[in-house]
């Protein structure tokens, strides 16, 4: 039997990329999964006709986690299709913006909090009350929260320590109800915000730096979220998982 047959999913950025493969993996053991989007009305729908195709259920809801009106929105637009109850949350939206402190403003520093951190907190804080007993929320980090390997990352790789620190706390919040709150952070994943592809310069130094040589699939991060969301790790919480090919090692 399907691990997560009956659940109900709410994955935020999952129109392409690594949410994507999250929401498709969840679909694959049963879950009935939310596909949100900031803007890609056909990337998201895609995803929902793959999971549908493959006899899954799915739906797309359109949604700027950034922005507190969508937020609510959001979650009007989920409770009409799920009844008002939520089993696993993924936090997956984000920006990945690279803004050296030479010629950082603060209009840069503030859109990748408002998305990266603030937009997680909100989603949050609206699903925990939804969420029932034993339920899971699992936040999208960055291996760069742990060590921010490049000229430009600082803002980035705070967003990514930030949302960590949260999780870690909500952990000791929602315990008692045997919710749990974990974080995967993901390394150089293949995707087409960091493509393993001959144009991308960095491509080459990245894998050179991994002890595996090699970039990671979403599938494999999506097979992560799957093991987090599944009964199998009931006694995982508060945890900081990173998939990185052995990066940060």
């Amino acid at each position: 039997m399907p691990t997560l047959k009956g659940k109900a999913a709410l994955v935020t950025g999952s129109s392409r990329g690594i949410g994507a493969a999250i929401a498709k993996h969840l679909a694959s053991e049963g879950a009935h999964v939310a596909v949100n989007y900031a803007g890609s009305t056909d990337r998201a729908e895609g995803v929902v006709a793959e999971i549908t195709g493959a006899g899954g259920a799915a739906f797309a809801v359109q949604a700027d986690v950034g922005a507190q009106d969508d937020v609510t929105r959001l979650f009007t637009e989920v409770d009409a299709r799920f009844g008002g109850a939520l089993d696993i949350l993924v936090n997956n939206a984000g920006v990945f913006e690279m803004h050296p402190i030479t010629s950082a403003g603060l209009d840069d520093f503030d859109r990748t909090m408002r998305i990266n951190v603030r937009g997680v907190f909100d989603v949050t804080r609206h699903a925990v009350s939804r969420l029932r007993d034993n339920g899971r929320i699992i936040t999208v980090g960055s291996c760069m929260a742990d060590r921010s390997m490049m000229p430009g990352s600082a803002i980035y790789s705070m967003s990514k320590a930030a949302v960590a620190g949260l999780s870690q706390g909500w952990a000791h919040d929602l315990g008692e109800r045997g919710i749990t709150s974990n974080v995967i952070h993901p390394g150089p994943i293949d995707t087409d915000m960091n493509p393993d592809v001959a144009e991308n310069p960095a491509a080459e130094m990245v894998k050179a730096m991994t002890t595996l040589k090699r970039y990671g699939t979403a599938d494999e991060v999506g097979a992560l979220a799957v093991y987090l969301a599944s009964p199998a790790s009931q006694f995982v919480t508060g945890q900081t998982i990173t998939i990185d090919g052995g990066l940060n090692a």
